[in-house]
């Protein structure tokens, strides 16, 4: 484990990180500015000596720090006391004098007496070296000197950073602690929680992004639970009529004549079809239904289609034109789940068309796809319902629906399968003018058209 996966917060991970980069970056200015101001610690050398060559030539016992030496010389050059290693300059002009002679850092003290200088008292230490190591010494010997005022700098320093740093990152990982609590709350099914931040950095994207899951997240448990409150019904209107004639057959209230027996199988045929339809919902939708492609023609497809739309809804005084020219391409579909789409698409025209109008299917090849529009003159569909035409159960006018038969999936499974063939469906509607459903289809390659003909 790295040594900040040890930490539990952000906050304590990028407040370390940045003490430890302050530390690193003061540490390596304090060695850098030892190593420029190196040269002040042979000035304070010095003073050092100067200090002590006057405190012996004014009368104080010869004792000198550790690795400083003081020799007294006569004006005429002999050693009073001491033993330099080195030939030491001599003065006579009675000044005080601070210098290097050879390896050897020196100052010079004149004792006057009766007006001549009796004899000149040296304090001397080996003068740094000019090497490499020499340099890295005098370093270290001047940060020596002023260790405590570095150390205190430096404390300083790390505790303006860890102060800054507890304060930015507070507001950095305010989202991210809303999004923890939010996805806690999102853990007891509450879907409606959301983030905000005005932040636009990966911290603000992220939370975007959590905005946008928590409002599919309450989309699919409202359509959920609208799944199941419009099954359940759905179920429940066949099985009750099911069950009401049945007890009346047991109770002797009803015969069993083609009439009755008749209302009991429509009833269990819708039934059949509502969950019929469920399964093929469910399987386009998991991707578990596999599609058949192969190059189709369109136009028979349709021609089928109308021949049975008659059928099942002779009677309604509603014209059907097939608009589709016989020279459009193939397209590369499954035949069956495109005769589908059309046969919903067409039914649902023609029941909602009132007598007299009329219901118009037609394609055309758009862009290497076709597409394929039914149009009506019905009573149109109000803006605000357009959005949720293709959701399960949805109905414009549910009591209209539930009267003519209709089940609210049949748009349902053609979004499914349109997109399942990597197409898109719209639906364009104005009020007391009609509606048009257009669907695409891709159109089928050269060498699968040369095979169907």
């Amino acid at each position: 484990m790295r040594p900040l996966e040890r930490l539990p917060t952000i906050r304590k991970k990028l407040g370390s990180t940045i003490v430890f980069a302050v530390a690193v970056t003061v540490l390596l200015v304090f060695l850098l500015l030892g190593y420029a101001l190196r040269g002040t610690s042979e000035a304070s050398d010095r003073l050092e000596l100067l200090s002590v060559a006057r405190r012996v030539a004014a009368g104080a016992p010869a004792q000198a720090p550790e690795g400083i030496q003081v020799v007294s010389v006569a004006p005429d050059g002999s050693v009073i006391s001491g033993s330099p290693q080195v030939q030491l300059p001599r003065f006579s002009d009675g000044m005080v004098h601070v210098g290097v002679r050879g390896q050897v850092l020196y100052a010079v003290v004149p004792v006057v007496e009766a007006g001549q200088v009796a004899r000149l008292v040296y304090a001397i230490r080996p003068a740094p070296g000019k090497g490499f190591l020499d340099r890295v010494g005098a370093t270290f010997r001047f940060l020596s000197r002023f260790w405590w005022q570095f150390l205190a700098a430096g404390a300083i320093a790390a505790a303006i950073a860890l102060a800054m740093a507890r304060w930015l990152a507070r507001g950095m990982t305010q989202p991210l602690r809303d999004m923890a609590q939010a996805a806690r709350k999102m853990e007891t099914g509450d879907y409606g929680q959301r983030v905000h931040t005005r932040s636009r950095d990966e911290v603000g994207q992220l939370a975007a992004a959590f905005n946008r899951m928590s409002a599919e997240l309450e989309d699919l448990e409202r359509l959920r639970r609208d799944l199941v409150a419009n099954v359940s019904h759905e179920l429940k209107t066949p099985i009750s009529a099911l069950r009401a004639h049945l007890e009346n057959l047991l109770d002797g209230v009803e015969r069993p004549d083609p009439e009755t027996l008749q209302v009991m199988l429509s009833q269990s045929e819708r039934l059949g079809r509502l969950v019929d339809q469920l399964l093929d919902l469910s399987r386009l939708e998991s991707g578990e239904m596999p599609l058949r492609r192969e190059a189709v023609a369109l136009h028979p497809i349709v021609s089928q289609v109308l021949s049975e739309i008659e059928v099942a809804r002779s009677g309604r005084g509603v014209r059907v034109s097939d608009r589709v020219p016989d020279d459009l391409p193939p397209v590369h579909v499954d035949r069956e789940r495109v005769h589908q789409v059309l046969f919903n698409l067409l039914d649902n025209a023609v029941r909602y068309t009132p007598e007299g109008g009329d219901v118009i299917v037609s394609a055309r090849r758009v862009n290497g796809r076709c597409e394929v529009s039914v149009a009506d003159t019905g009573p149109g569909i109000a803006p605000e319902h357009l959005p949720r035409l293709f959701e399960r159960f949805y109905r414009v006018d549910p009591a209209r629906s539930q009267k003519d038969g209709g089940t609210g999936i049949g748009l349902a499974i053609a979004r499914s399968v349109v997109e399942a063939h990597g197409g898109r469906i719209r639906a364009e509607s104005e009020l007391g003018k009609g509606s048009v459903f257009t669907f695409e289809l891709p159109v089928a390659p050269a060498a699968e058209t040369r095979r169907a003909s």
